[in-house]
């Protein structure tokens, strides 16, 4: 089970629904190190002074806020924490909107909300109201010492605690240029109709477990060959780049382009087929690389 980050309620009108909040993603970057490519020595981080171009000291460095071009007011941590919104570790209820009506794009994090101390029932009639009216809830929420939007999302048994961005924060689209209509577009009913056959062709249930980061997998793979053989810097050969698909510039172009795609679907692979698991034992581990690599002297 993810582990508690808190332990708090929601809170909309006067209900109180005791909860825990767990953390549902996790980021697996890969992460470098920088190193001297000469003898292999690690290059460390320095704090250098953009104008002296001299080394400072941690005690002499704080924060500030840049108000104006080159103009900047100072800011102690303790001056910070007190301007920060007090920890209340209550998921404030404020609204309730449809479902359909907050753009993908607001969304950011996921967090697990679960019942606590004995709400498994008030819990229990949130989520299920929610469902029913086909409505999310819109609330604010303190998380790591800042206020955060967030909404209320049933998922399965589970109620979803997903932050929101602010409305500054999101680009606004209206300089983008893109037809607002296939008939702007000049897209025909058939283009169309056999655009939407090649969709349902290659349409099939949602499976997570049926992609993976082949960027991760590969890296870890060249690592593990490069163990294998020592300390050696031979690299097998670059793989070709990706080839560039020309957009269609005409009407027939991508109707031809259509009907390709649907004739190189055999029937009997119309349904696409899950991407094969790798094996159990085969994934690489990165600790067990390192682990490798020190035993062999690197």
């Amino acid at each position: 089970m993810p582990r508690i980050i808190w332990r708090g309620a929601i809170s909309f009108g006067l209900v109180h629904i005791p909860v825990t909040l767990h953390a549902a993603s996790v980021r697996r970057g890969m992460n470098f190190d920088l190193v001297d490519k000469r003898t292999a020595d690690p290059i460390g981080y320095r704090k250098i002074n953009k104008v002296t171009g001299k080394e400072v000291a941690s005690e002499h460095i704080t924060r500030a806020f840049e108000y104006a071009k080159g103009q900047y007011v100072m800011l102690a941590d303790e001056e910070i924490k007190r301007a920060n919104v007090e920890s209340t570790q209550t998921v404030e209820i404020t609204t309730f909107v449809d479902q359909h009506e907050v753009p993908f794009v607001f969304f950011d994090t996921p967090y697990y909300l679960a019942p606590d101390r004995r709400g498994s029932k008030v819990y229990t009639l949130l989520r299920e109201a929610l469902v029913r009216t086909n409505t999310i809830a819109i609330a604010r929420v303190v998380l790591h010492t800042r206020e955060h939007l967030a909404a209320v999302v049933p998922l399965g048994r589970l109620l979803i605690l997903e932050t929101l961005r602010w409305g500054e924060e999101v680009v606004e689209d209206s300089a983008i240029d893109a037809p607002a209509t296939a008939k702007a577009a000049g897209v025909t009913t058939r283009e169309l109709q056999m655009a939407e056959k090649l969709i349902a062709d290659m349409s099939a249930p949602w499976d997570p477990g049926e992609y993976h980061d082949r960027f991760r997998e590969d890296v870890e793979a060249l690592v593990e060959r490069k163990v294998k053989a020592g300390r050696t810097h031979l690299i097998e050969g670059e793989a070709a780049p990706p080839k560039r698909l020309a957009a269609p510039t005409s009407t027939e172009e991508l109707a031809a382009l259509l009907k390709d795609s649907l004739r190189a679907l055999p029937p009997s692979e119309r349904k696409r087929k899950p991407v094969p698991k790798r094996p159990a034992g085969k994934r690489s581990d990165t600790k067990s690389v390192a682990k490798r690599a020190r035993a062999q002297g690197r």
